[in-house]
């Protein structure tokens, strides 16, 4: 069965950092790649990371870049997401999602193949 289980969500003053954890099983971890995306309420869903397990590459959102880190355990099966100088316009549900195209770059242009079910993210002002 595959899973894909996020954590590490929570509530955080404006400034602060949070680390997503994203832990993965039941396909092979190592040919696919890894994205982080986000959905605030009454907006639509965007990519916000991604990161490729077959050659560790990564790609960003603009709005992301410079504070945000993601990162991979190939060894954990576990892609992590280093949040910092967190705003309240990062508030929004956090997802993982794996894509076999496994290129960070294309990350979701074919459409992810698996999604976890989020964790909450809340930034106070």
């Amino acid at each position: 069965e595959v899973q894909l289980v996020e954590s590490g969500g929570g509530l955080v003053q404006a400034g602060g950092s949070l680390r997503l954890s994203c832990a993965a099983s039941g396909f092979t971890f190592d040919d696919y790649a890894i994205g982080w995306f986000r959905q605030a309420p009454g907006k639509e869903r965007e990519a916000v990371s991604c990161i490729s397990n077959k050659d560790g590459k990564t790609n960003y959102t603009d709005s992301v870049k410079g504070r945000f880190t993601i990162s991979s355990d190939n060894a954990k099966s576990t892609v992590y997401l280093q949040m910092n100088n967190l705003k309240p316009e990062d508030t929004a549900v956090y997802y993982c999602a794996a894509d076999r195209f496994g290129v960070a770059a294309l990350c979701g242009y074919y459409g992810m193949d698996y999604w976890g079910k989020g964790t909450l993210v809340t930034v106070s002002s």
